[in-house]
């Protein structure tokens, strides 16, 4: 993208294949996570999903640059080639800014589903006991049932998902026709995860001014 990125966007990109689980951890569909440096537009790899997380949610009130990432790369700046760009061989979307970390414990996880669908992903959290919760109700719900998180609140969680940045990703539904008082009609034509139209203009050189999870088309 020409000067300063949107950093109400946040570059994520998936992979198909799921990783390889263990007794402890549930994955994500995400082969990689990615945050764009506010000054020159450029990429960069996040090592790991938590620093992901907590970049993702200061984003708004703490822009990345290429130094942020000196706290994994000591010699990193903006004149370095960027990690990652847009080539086709990952699969890119917008992540939401300012989703609050999972609280200690943990996890929220991501599943991007496959092209063609009327939805590009689900989001859940596991509880530290390994429940899953799919949605705000379920969480409200555990809460009241779990007194032993008497600090945790709904306002801790979210269930935001990513948009796709690959047009036609998301199947649009069909417009319908909804009759209301009688013989007036509206036409809605509702669609899930529409890519926003600031995305067309990104210049992706690089890791973007959010997070990113890609996708590896080989492993598809």
């Amino acid at each position: 993208m020409e000067g300063k990125p949107n950093r109400s966007n946040a570059a994520i990109g998936n992979k198909t294949s799921f990783s390889k689980k263990t007794s402890k951890r549930v994955w994500d569909s995400i082969a990689a996570y990615t945050v764009q440096c506010e000054r020159c537009s450029k990429w960069r790899f996040i090592p790991t999903k938590e620093k992901y997380e907590e970049i993702r949610e200061r984003l708004a009130e703490q822009p990345f640059f290429c130094e942020t990432a000196r706290e994994w790369r000591s010699d990193l700046s903006c004149n370095d080639e960027p990690d990652v760009i847009q080539d086709g061989n990952w699969r890119w979307a917008i992540d939401k800014p300012s989703i609050p970390q999972p609280p200690p414990g943990w996890q929220r996880i991501l599943r991007i589903r496959a092209k063609g669908g009327t939805k590009f992903a689900d989001v859940y959290y596991v509880t530290p006991s390994s429940k899953r919760l799919r949605s705000m109700t379920e969480v409200q719900s555990y809460l009241i049932e779990h007194p032993e998180y008497p600090c945790l609140t709904a306002s801790q969680f979210s269930f935001q998902i990513p948009s796709p940045l690959e047009e036609n990703y998301v199947r649009k539904r069909h417009a319908r026709s909804i009759t209301l008082h009688g013989d007036t009609t509206m036409r809605v034509n509702p669609t899930s995860w529409v890519v926003p139209d600031q995305s067309r203009d990104l210049h992706l050189g690089g890791v973007g001014n959010s997070t990113s999870h890609v996708e590896d088309p080989a492993q598809s």
